[in-house]
């Protein structure tokens, strides 16, 4: 249980979720850190503006009072008191009018009603001091136990003459409600886009590795002989779009060489079996006296025969492996001297059959590229078969026609038109014509396999055409500029 554990935590899936996952995490977190630091100073400076407007705004209303004629200072505080209670409670500031020196003469903080405070002095000389607005944090000298934000403003009259002091001071803890409200909002936020993220996360790890798990369960299914499945069909035009179409095309390869495979066994068994069984049969019926001995000399004479047959069968199988595991030595070589050749090699079954050549092969020599050897063996595969299936009487065509980069070898016979259907059969292996159509019974269907294997290798093609009994096998080679071109 614990392996199985480990292999699915150590999935490329949960690797990919964890590390997108952990990105957007410690994205999140970086941002989060920035944007508290950044919103509670924004805060704190928010609030001290705040401040310090109310107490200029104090300053000015206490001037007027402290400057106004003795008769009007009555109105005038009654009013005045209201208008700072009233901005004390709607920003929860609370405001000192104090002198010159830092006393205090006037408060909206009842807990001070009553009591006699002063400022410190490095307080009262930084407000008057014209070098800067004085914000800080102050407990005015012991009154408060815990320090509050502070901003003091200098309190003069019309003329600039100066008269106090007005300090407005804001419980910090007031402040910090206000902020972890804020902060409250924005984890909120925060836990929102990180499950929306996680899920994205999820799905898109889900949707990327799902390809890869699909082509491991089918490579598994390959492993114990099942080539039948694939991987569904992804509208994607990414890398993983592209490699879910290579594993189709590659698992449609596996599954035609298999089927290649377990038809070539059965085809080769199925060859081997008759002159086998054959040569057994009539062995035993010489052995066992079945066979008269007047008759001996006939079923030994079979028996050669096939042995014979079996021979050239086990032969084209041996060229056949050898060609799919041999590497070529391409040589430049004179095209028409391995023509002749074939020709030469074919002349008695040529004369057997009864037929003619016609052969237009130039005199001079026609440099080509590839494997002597191999070619020659290609056009000696298809005058072979040609001569097969010719009519008797008539002839064998054998030609070269030359262009600037390639040459065209045309093998021809005249006998029955092969169906269209039938042409892309003809090279597959142990694939067998109409027998009807051919003077040999005994054929394999080995000799274009060979033909067209030699020319893929040399990755050169070859066409058929048939119609109206003449029938054309044609392939290409590269010319050669130099006999010593490799």
């Amino acid at each position: 249980m614990i392996e199985r554990f480990k292999r699915r935590n150590s999935s490329l899936y949960w690797n990919q979720f964890a590390l997108t996952a952990g990105m957007v995490l410690l994205t999140m977190l970086l941002l989060g850190v920035s944007f508290f630091a950044l919103s509670y100073g924004t805060t704190t400076v928010e609030k001290r503006g705040e401040m310090r407007t109310r107490a200029e705004l104090i300053a000015q209303m206490a001037a007027t009072y402290l400057t106004a004629e003795e008769d009007q200072r009555v109105d005038q505080q009654e009013a005045f008191g209201k208008l700072a209670e009233v901005a004390s409670r709607m920003s929860d500031v609370d405001f000192l009018i104090c002198t010159s020196s830092g006393g205090v003469v006037l408060t909206t903080d009842e807990e001070l009603g009553g009591r006699s405070v002063t400022l410190p002095q490095e307080m009262v000389d930084e407000i008057l001091s014209a070098e800067a607005l004085y914000e800080g944090r102050s407990d005015i000298s012991g009154v408060y136990r815990d320090k509050k934000l502070a901003v003091g403003v200098p309190m003069h009259d019309a003329g600039g003459e100066l008269l106090g002091i007005v300090v407005a001071l804001m419980d910090e803890a007031a402040m910090l409600t206000m902020w972890r409200a804020f902060m409250g909002l924005f984890l909120v936020i925060f836990a929102t886009i990180l499950l929306i993220s996680f899920a994205v996360s999820s799905l898109t790890s889900m949707r990327q590795i799902k390809p890869i798990t699909d082509m491991v369960r089918a490579t598994r299914a390959y492993a114990d002989g099942n080539f039948d499945v694939r991987i569904p069909e992804l509208n994607r035009t990414d890398e993983v779009g592209e490699l879910a179409k290579s594993f189709n095309a590659m698992a449609d390869s596996l599954a035609e060489t298999e089927r290649q495979r377990r038809d070539f066994i059965a085809n080769v068994s199925h060859e081997l079996k008759t002159p086998m069984t054959t040569i057994a049969g009539y062995t035993d019926g010489i052995l066992d006296g079945t066979i008269p001995p007047e008759r001996e000399k006939h079923y030994l004479r079979i028996i050669s025969d096939e042995a014979r047959r079996l021979s050239r069968l086990v032969r084209r199988m041996l060229d056949i492996s050898q060609l799919q595991g041999k590497e070529l030595k391409k040589q430049s070589f004179d095209i028409c001297e391995s023509m002749r050749l074939a020709l030469l090699s074919m002349e008695q079954k040529i004369n057997d059959r009864g037929l003619d050549v016609e052969a237009e092969i130039p005199e001079d020599s026609v440099l080509v590229t590839g494997e002597r050897d191999l070619i020659t063996q290609v056009i000696y595969n298809l005058l072979e078969n040609a001569a097969k299936f010719a009519q008797p009487d008539t002839a064998l065509y054998l030609g070269l026609q030359t262009g600037e980069e390639q040459v065209v070898v045309s093998v021809r016979n005249h006998g029955a038109t092969i169906p269209p259907e039938e042409i892309p059969l003809l090279f597959e292996r142990f694939h067998k014509s109409d027998k009807s159509r051919s003077e040999d019974k005994d054929g394999y269907g080995l000799g274009l396999y060979i033909v067209n294997t030699i020319l893929e290798q040399h990755k050169e093609k070859i066409t058929v055409t048939s119609e109206n009994g003449v029938t054309t096998f044609a392939f290409t080679l590269r010319r050669s500029a130099s006999p010593y071109t490799m």
